[in-house]
């Protein structure tokens, strides 16, 4: 059914779903989109309009990241099945909430949306401008449900840190929500800090986005993995070319860069239509680290990068996609750093790290594998 013919559906259940009872302590959050949203009471019914947004609710529900989801799109299940997976046999019912359809593309099930007669709405910043076309928030308010949106993608210095603490506020644990955002400014100074002070020859890199789901060449911009390779002491060859934090170059731009380090974006796509050469890395992927390296050196010998400097010298390498849309950026940085200036990062350690923050924060067993080198050993 056609999203615009549903608001008719929607209005018709006002009187069904409008609160009866009078709740104290109302509070209001101010989210990405610089909206003042307002609650009545807390929150106990959540859609997720991102699954991915799993892993930032994840270290602050940790008791039990589903304890108040009702609904949620597929994407964590289409572009990370072990990560969906390791949640889902933890917390089994995470496989009982029923899939909502992607606002962006017009199939958000709008029927399940009024079925799960939830409070709250959470949205990616970037789902905004379809979200105001179709007047989700005026057709949702009359029902009594609240959007909020938050932002772990599109701009990650601005937004990640108040992202969490909307998360923290929505979901009533403020000081996790500070002890995560603390945990990720300290790992994030261990590598710019060291940088600061050594300030040392930036390399060019290349992000290969989504490689096996994009065609070459898919790359960042200035924000979102571009950032993350500056944060790492890196200079970012898509923030040459491209204003926005994602997009595509052609073959001949790259050729013509020449860089000095290849980093391609990988996950388990195997349940995405039409993947096919990705590098699997991420969780419990280390199992099968020889096929993602395979996979890996297959990629590179595309014509963009077979001349480059990066494959002469065996500086390739490919790590976990989701770390675009997730707050555990510092891990990346982490690994980006010992990649672009091994020397000065010698001692540190992100797996490690990823680790103790499974240790500290998340309800899962830490699974390593979410990066691989294109020659072993390097």
């Amino acid at each position: 059914m056609n999203f615009m013919k549903l608001l008719a559906l929607v209005a018709a259940a006002v009187a069904v779903l409008l609160p009866f009872s009078v709740f104290a302590d109302p509070f209001t959050i101010k989210d990405v989109a610089g909206r003042e949203v307002t609650f009545d009471k807390p929150v106990e019914r959540v859609i997720l309009g991102e699954g991915r947004m799993l892993y930032a609710i994840a270290p602050i529900e940790k008791d039990d990241p589903f304890a108040k989801i009702v609904g949620w799109r597929n994407d964590l299940w289409t572009t990370d099945k072990d990560g969906f997976n390791a949640y889902v046999e933890k917390f089994p019912k995470g496989k009982d909430l029923p899939f909502l359809g992607n606002l962006t593309d017009g199939t958000l099930q709008t029927e399940t949306v009024v079925a799960l007669h939830p409070d709250l709405m959470l949205l990616p910043i970037g789902n905004k401008k379809a979200a105001d076309e179709v007047k989700l928030e005026e057709m949702l308010s009359k029902i009594g449900v609240k959007i909020v949106y938050i932002d772990f993608r599109e701009h990650i210095l601005a937004n990640t840190e108040p992202s969490l603490k909307i998360l923290g506020k929505l979901f009533g644990h403020e000081d996790r929500a500070e002890a995560v955002a603390a945990y990720w400014k300290e790992q994030m100074a261990r590598v710019t800090d060291k940088l600061r002070e050594a300030n040392p020859k930036k390399p060019n890199v290349f992000m290969y986005r989504a490689a096996g789901l994009v065609e070459c060449c898919g790359t960042f911009g200035p924000d979102n993995f571009g950032l993350m390779v500056d944060w790492a002491g890196g200079h970012n060859l898509g923030s040459d070319f491209l204003p926005g934090y994602t997009g595509s170059i052609n073959a001949e731009q790259v050729v013509a860069s020449n860089p000095d380090v290849v980093v391609v974006t990988g996950s388990n796509w195997s349940q995405t239509k039409d993947a096919k050469d990705f590098v699997n890395v991420g969780p419990a992927a280390a199992g099968t680290i020889d096929d993602s390296r395979k996979a890996l050196d297959a990629l590179v010998q595309n014509p963009a990068f077979t001349g480059s400097k990066a494959v002469a010298d065996g500086n390739v390498h490919a790590i976990w996609h989701q770390f675009y849309t997730s707050p555990y950026q510092f891990v990346a940085v982490q690994q980006m750093a010992k990649w672009f200036h091994p020397d000065l990062f010698a001692d540190l350690d992100p797996d490690a790290t990823f680790k103790e923050f499974h240790e500290k924060f998340l309800p899962v067993a830490y699974q390593p594998g979410y990066w691989v080198d294109a020659k072993a050993g390097k």
